[in-house]
Parts: C-alpha cells; sequence; structure tokens
C-alpha cells in the first residue's frame, strides 16, 4: 500500500509532501497512521473523491463546537486497521492565547505492539484554502 502524507517544519513553515508505504515486514500500520492523519486535517467536503470525509474545522473553531460527531465516524473508519485507537476529546483546551481550541488526543496500537500518542489541535491562524 501507499499513501501521501504533508508534514510543516514548524519554524519555517515549509511543507513537504512524504510516501508512506507499507514496512519491510509487510504491517500497513503507518500507511493507515498517514491516512488518518490526513482525514483530520480534511475539512468536510474538500475531497472530489470522499466528499463525506474529514472535519468540519472551521465552523468549529469559529463556533468553538467540538466536531465529536466526525471523529467518531473517523474513529470506526480507522479501528479496523489497529490493534486499538482511541479518539478522546480534551475537556476546556485552549490554545496560546487562551482561546477555546477544540483538541483531541489520538492513541493507537498497532498491529505489532507500537503505541502511538499525539495531540492535535487546529493551527492558529487557520490556513485558507486557495
Amino acid at each position: 500500500m501507499r499513501t501521501y502524507g504533508r508534514t510543516r517544519n514548524v519554524l519555517t513553515g515549509a511543507k513537504t509532501w512524504w510516501v508512506v508505504t507499507t514496512d519491510v515486514n509487510g504491517y500497513n500500520d503507518s500507511v493507515f497512521v498517514t491516512a488518518l492523519a490526513q482525514v483530520i486535517k480534511l475539512n468536510l467536503g474538500e475531497s472530489p473523491f470522499f466528499g463525506d470525509w474529514g472535519i468540519p474545522a472551521h465552523p468549529a473553531v469559529v463556533m468553538q463546537l467540538y466536531p465529536d460527531y466526525y471523529m467518531v465516524l473517523t474513529q470506526q473508519r480507522f479501528a479496523g486497521h489497529f490493534a486499538s485507537l482511541l479518539l478522546t476529546k480534551i475537556p476546556d483546551a485552549v490554545d496560546e492565547d487562551g482561546r477555546p481550541a477544540p483538541s483531541y488526543m489520538i492513541n493507537v496500537l498497532t498491529s505489532y505492539g507500537s503505541t502511538v500518542g499525539v495531540r492535535v489541535a487546529p493551527d492558529y491562524p487557520m490556513e485558507q484554502p486557495i
């Protein structure tokens, strides 16, 4: 399997696309973790092929409402690819300026027993679509 993931350098802001493939032992966990990250970054309706994938990030930040329903859908879609996948809302999370920010903790237990834990919060200022 193969997928692509984009990262952003926090110092320079430069964005880089990376190719992620099945590892040498035949596990696709890296591919699915990358795909999960890309789906969480995806705005709802942004993909021409998977319009119901992603989260309504801009409305969530503007209205300060957690996109729980869409995170649960994402968890259900990816849970079968891991030994365990937990997307947990972080209550009363705030950004560096003290504003409320919808944030989640993502914990993954891969098929080969490795754990991945990451906190996800929207970037300020939000990226504007081109």
